[in-house]
């Protein structure tokens, strides 16, 4: 297992060497693009293979769903590969220059940051999203998939290194663990520290949790997504209903979907508008007490742990607050600085709020659901990290480089 792993980021030290040019990689990400579409019935049946096992376990239905892939996710990979492709380089770009008085020019410039481990499960896209996103920022990529995706992320990786040696690149900036043994990622995460520079784990808070627990490298990742919308007293109803549904129920199952409602006491008036909304649509509601007396729909009482809850399903915990402090000050507490929204006509309510939440992400009237690279205009994402240190948010291409100090000098010594 050692040895296995070992030669793995021994591979991955090797193909980084390589300096590879803004052309090549461009050509290596068009080339993958075309082999993708070329070999879609392929990558089709595998993920079959994928969702059979999936259904023999029992596997949860919304795991299931992220699990599938169809011509439209295929497209959508397509997509997202192209977009990346036509991105600048973002290496060896001077971020900052100055001159010192002594005569010293000093330059900030982007560099890769390495060799990058992902640990990840049920989505497949993840495997070509992290490829893409890791090779045309300069970093090698060491990624071990969850088992119940195993068929598919196989071959979304074997066609990337198919397309590195099409090139005539070193095949090993791509590298897939096939070996299914759980105790590798406790070895990579604890042991690999020569080899692998960060660690980004995306999937459940189980997976994310063991991962910040038991890594000696940095990590870059989310527990939670504990996502919130506000519905301020200036705040259209119209509106607010319109952005509700779609923040909790256009995907129940990702991390950008809003948990959490908080309505201020001036709108106790619309929260049967507000909540009948949501609960046609088949959403569960969890009501504090005073939602609940006002709430004439079928609902469920709220406890302490409710706040803390993320659903990933039909399900929203509804709170009646004060007012926007309160509101940010609930936030604060359960969030998980990931995505919170505020819904109001008052621009300076929502410069309070956007100023003074956490969250990684704050958002004035739109949806939490643009909680996603692909909606930042990124091409794709390797993750959302909620870390305080940066990246913060949508970690793409331009959060997977680092940087160095370039200093041109004419003879100078310092006193």
């Amino acid at each position: 297992m050692s040895k296995y792993l070992e030669k793995i980021g021994l591979n991955a030290k090797i193909a980084f060497e390589n300096k590879i040019s803004n052309k090549k990689k461009n050509k290596v990400l068009n080339y993958y693009a075309e082999l993708i579409s070329k070999n879609k019935n392929k990558i089709l049946n595998e993920n079959s293979k994928d969702i059979k096992v999936a259904k023999s376990k029992k596997l949860k239905e919304n795991l299931i769903k992220r699990l599938a892939l169809n011509n439209e996710k295929i497209k959508s990979i397509i997509k997202s590969i192209k977009i990346i492709a036509n991105f600048k380089d973002p290496v060896d770009v001077d971020l900052e220059t100055w001159k010192r008085p002594n005569g010293l020019k000093i330059k900030k410039v982007s560099i890769p940051i390495g060799i990058i481990g992902i640990i990840y499960e049920s989505r497949p896209n993840v495997t070509s999203d992290v490829s893409t996103l890791c090779f045309k920022s300069g970093n090698c990529v060491i990624l071990r998939g969850g088992s119940e995706a195993y068929f598919s992320n196989k071959i979304l990786a074997h066609l990337f290194r198919k397309s590195l040696e099409k090139n005539k690149i070193n095949k090993n900036f791509v590298q897939f663990i096939e070996n299914k043994n759980r105790k590798l990622v406790e070895y990579m995460l604890s042991k690999m520290t020569k080899y692998i520079d960060v660690i980004i784990p995306r999937g459940g808070k189980s997976l994310v949790k063991k991962v910040q627990e038991l890594s000696s490298v940095p990590v870059i990742g989310h527990l939670e997504g504990i996502c919130h919308t506000y519905v301020d007293k200036d705040a259209n109803i119209s509106m607010a209903k319109k952005i509700l549904v779609n923040a909790k129920m256009r995907n129940t199952s990702i991390c950008g979907a809003t948990e959490t409602l908080l309505i201020h006491k001036n709108k106790s008036k619309n929260v049967n508008e507000i909540l009948n909304e949501l609960s046609e649509k088949g959403c569960l509601i969890y009501a504090d007490k005073k939602i609940s007396k006002l709430f004439k729909g079928k609902s469920k009482l709220a406890n302490n742990k409710t706040w803390a809850k993320e659903h990933l399903s039909a399900k929203i915990s509804v709170k009646l607050v004060d007012d926007i402090h309160y509101a940010v000050s609930h936030i604060n507490k359960f969030g998980t600085m990931h995505t919170d929204a505020i819904i109001t006509n008052n621009n300076h309510s929502a410069k309070y709020f956007l100023k003074n939440v956490k969250s990684s992400i704050a958002i004035h009237n739109s949806s939490t659901q643009y909680a996603d690279g692909g909606e930042f205009g990124y091409g794709g994402e390797v993750g959302i990290s909620t870390n305080k240190l940066p990246p913060r948010g949508p970690v793409g291409l331009n959060q997977l480089v680092s940087y160095k100090y370039e200093i041109y000098g004419s003879g100078q010594t310092r006193k």
